[in-house]
C-alpha cells in the first residue's frame, strides 16, 4: 500500500487559507494564524477563543449559534449524512464573513491538537472536492431541510451548548457531511466523545500534494494486523462481515459486547501499536487533554479488544474495532476493495463519558 506523507503545518495552512479566502469585490479574507498554544491546561485559551468568535457575530447570528446546555435535541443533532438530508443546528460557515470564519478557525485551533486540526480541515476539504465532483452541488446557505444533499466547506456548522466558561460545563459542536465534533468542557476536563470522522474521497490532491485525511488510521491498522501471529489473527478476525458502523450516529446510549483479540494477548510492542492507532481518534483534541486520555487507555490496555472483519491478507484493509473500558472506536470502509477505501466512516465513543456526562451530571 502506498504511503502518502505531507507537511502537517503547511497543509493545515493551505486548507485554512482555502476556506477563509474570498475574492469578491477584490477583498481577501485570509484568517490570521492563531497564537501558539501555551503549556498546561487549555481551557482558558479555548474560552478566550470562543468569546472572540461570539463577539465577532451579530446578535441574530449569536442567537442562532448558542443553545442552552440542557438542549438534548441539539446535543444529538449530528450525522454522517450531508446537510439537506439531515439539518444541522447552529450557524454555517457559508453564513459567516471572512473575519468571522477566521475566528471560528482560531477556536478550532485552540480546541484541537495540531494534528487534529489538520485532520478536520482535510475532511472539510474532501467535501469541497466531493462538491466539485457533484457538479458544484453546494446548495443555499442556512441548512434548511428537504433541499437535497449539499456538499462543500460552506455547509459545515458550529454551535455552542451553554456559554463558554472556565468552570461550568459547556460544549462546542462543529460538523457537517462526514464530520461531527462534540467537544464537552468542564473546568480543565474535556472530551470529544462521541465524534464522527469520515472521508469521501479518502484520497485527493491539493496543489500537487497527495492528501489522505484518514491515511494514518489505515496504515497503523494494517501494521497492527501484520504484527499478529497466526493464533492472534485467528482471534482478531470475526467470523462474519461487518459492513458499516455498529454504533455510528444515532446510536447514543448503546453498547455491544467486546469481540476479537484481547489486549492481554498482545506483546508490549503490539500494545503500543494498538494505543497509537487509537490515538488517531483520541488525539484529535488538544494535546494536554489527549495525553490524559492516553494515560487512561494505557492503564486499561490489557482489557482493550481489537477486532477485524474482512480480508486478513497482508496489506488489506477491512472493518476494525477497538473497544476498552473507556474507549470505543470503529472504522468501516463503505464498499469492497479499493472503492471502499475511497469512502470511509469512523466513530469514537467513550461508554463511560459520552458528551462529558460524567462531569456535568454532578451539576444537575
Amino acid at each position: 500500500m502506498t504511503t502518502f506523507r505531507t507537511n502537517s503545518v503547511a497543509i493545515a495552512l493551505l486548507l485554512a487559507a482555502a476556506w477563509s479566502a474570498r475574492t469578491a469585490c477584490g477583498e481577501s479574507g485570509v484568517a490570521a494564524a492563531a497564537p501558539a498554544a501555551e503549556a498546561g491546561a487549555p481551557t482558558a485559551k479555548i474560552v478566550s477563543a470562543a468569546d472572540l468568535f461570539l463577539d465577532a457575530l451579530e446578535e441574530p447570528q449569536r442567537s442562532k449559534t448558542v443553545y442552552k446546555f440542557d438542549d438534548d435535541a441539539q446535543r444529538a443533532r449530528w450525522s454522517n449524512l450531508p446537510v439537506g438530508m439531515v439539518p444541522r443546528g447552529g450557524i454555517s460557515m457559508g453564513e459567516l464573513s471572512p473575519e468571522q470564519r477566521g475566528a471560528a478557525m482560531d477556536l478550532l485551533k485552540a480546541a484541537l491538537s495540531k494534528q487534529g486540526y489538520e485532520k478536520v480541515m482535510q475532511i472539510v476539504e474532501a467535501d469541497e472536492v466531493l462538491k466539485y465532483n457533484q457538479r458544484g452541488r453546494g446548495g443555499s446557505r442556512g441548512g434548511g431541510a428537504n433541499s437535497g444533499p449539499r456538499f462543500g466547506r460552506d455547509n459545515f456548522f458550529i454551535s455552542f451548548l451553554g456559554e463558554p466558561s472556565v468552570t461550568e460545563p459547556w460544549m462546542i459542536q462543529f460538523g457537517g457531511h462526514h464530520l461531527a465534533l462534540n467537544m464537552t468542557l468542564a473546568g480543565e476536563q474535556g472530551t470529544l466523545a462521541p465524534s464522527h470522522t469520515a472521508a469521501q474521497p479518502a484520497s485527493y490532491e491539493m496543489q500537487g500534494k497527495a492528501i489522505r485525511p484518514l491515511g494514518n488510521e489505515v496504515e497503523k491498522a494494517v501494521a497492527l494486523m501484520a504484527s499478529l501471529d497466526e493464533a492472534q489473527r485467528k482471534q482478531a478476525v470475526l467470523g462474519f462481515r461487518v459492513r458499516n458502523l455498529v454504533l455510528g450516529p444515532g446510536r447514543d446510549g448503546q453498547m455491544i459486547e467486546p469481540e476479537g483479540l484481547k489486549g492481554d494477548q498482545l506483546n508490549e510492542d503490539q500494545r503500543r501499536m494498538l494505543l497509537d492507532l487509537a490515538s488517531e481518534w483520541t488525539g484529535i483534541i488538544n494535546e494536554p487533554t489527549a495525553a490524559a486520555k492516553l494515560e487512561e487507555m494505557e492503564k486499561n490496555v490489557a482489557e482493550t479488544w481489537f477486532a477485524w472483519s474482512g480480508s486478513a491478507e497482508e496489506g488489506s484493509v477491512g472493518y476494525f474495532r477497538i473497544q476498552g473500558p473507556t474507549v470505543f472506536i470503529e472504522f468501516a470502509p463503505q464498499g469492497q476493495g479499493e472503492a471502499g477505501l475511497n469512502h470511509l466512516h469512523t466513530i469514537y465513543r467513550d461508554p463511560t463519558n459520552e458528551y462529558g456526562a460524567r462531569w456535568w451530571r454532578k451539576h444537575d
